[in-house]
């Protein structure tokens, strides 16, 4: 006689739940192991790597990249630039790469995408949706480097600031303060932009300038209100750490009222997890022995 088909599932399900969880534990030992390698070991390979990727852009990516130059007009070269600059100038590229990467990228995505529609007798559609999202991937990916840098640089700011204020009421002044908020501060793109403003000012610029160029880098509405309240106060003669104190207030309440918004969106977000994911889940365990009783006659 044969097992009933629940009983089969209940001898196999454990069996296949242990073979998950040791597959699980081992791919999480895996990842340990190589996490804990030598730093030598991965000095070296993330030397390999930093060398192999200059030959492929000093190959193809650069010679691209100067006659994309010539060719490009001025203006989207400068729009390209300034999500450049917004990112924190990944890799080191210019706008004439980012260019280049967008080519090559549609290139390979294009081949792929030939290769896929001659497999699955896919259509002429597949190969302009190929040619466009490689056209598009360097862009997204300049993208979302641009708007983690600036989420960084948002939340570091209130923290920052409460420093700056602390360092000048302690009386430091202005250049030092922020090479105190630097030096104490959490290491990040706020830490890196105040830096550039530092050698700036230690170069002889004025205050004002140096500002004005830290907001036109980051071009962040919360980082240039701040910087405009700064030069409105150095020119009225206005005391600097009051400014810094009203200030230091203004920005934890942003950020309170920043939190809050986030978690009444969060419940928004949360219907199409729940209706697309959680819920067919949940009738399918309810639901799902009352349907195989019905149609096959079994039992549990």
């Amino acid at each position: 006689m044969t097992a009933p088909a629940p009983q089969i599932l209940s001898v196999v399900a454990p069996l296949l739940t242990a073979a998950f969880a040791a597959t699980a534990f081992l791919a999480a030992s895996r990842l340990y192991a190589r996490s804990s390698a030598q730093p030598e070991t991965q000095d070296r390979r993330a030397s390999s790597e930093r060398g192999a990727l200059a030959i492929v852009r000093a190959a193809i990516i650069a010679r691209l990249a100067a006659r994309n130059e010539i060719w490009m007009p001025c203006s989207r070269l400068a729009q390209v630039d300034g999500w450049l600059r917004k990112a924190g100038r990944p890799l080191e590229l210019t706008a004439g790469e980012v260019v280049a990467l967008m080519q090559v990228a549609a290139v390979l995505f294009l081949a792929g995408a030939v290769a896929l529609s001659c497999w699955l007798r896919l259509g002429f559609a597949a190969w302009s949706l190929g040619l466009v999202g490689g056209a598009a991937y360097p862009l997204l990916w300049l993208r979302d480097r641009m708007r983690v840098r600036q989420r960084a640089i948002v939340r570091g700011l209130p923290y920052g600031i409460d420093l700056l204020t602390l360092a000048v009421e302690a009386g430091l002044d202005f250049t030092a303060a922020l090479a105190k908020v630097v030096e104490k501060g959490p290491k990040g793109p706020l830490a890196e932009e105040l830096s550039v403003a530092i050698r700036e000012l230690r170069m002889g610029k004025t205050r004002e300038d140096a500002l004005r160029q830290l907001a036109r880098r980051v071009d962040l509405p919360p980082l240039t209100s701040f910087v405009q309240a700064l030069v409105q106060a150095d020119r009225m003669g206005t005391p600097l750490g009051k400014v810094l104190r009203v200030l230091s207030t203004q920005m934890r309440m942003e950020r309170t009222q920043r939190a809050e918004k986030l978690a009444n969106e969060a419940p928004v977000k949360l219907v199409l997890p729940l209706v697309f994911f959680i819920f067919p889940t949940l009738f399918l365990v309810l639901f799902g022995p009352i349907g195989y009783q019905v149609l096959f006659g079994g039992s549990f």
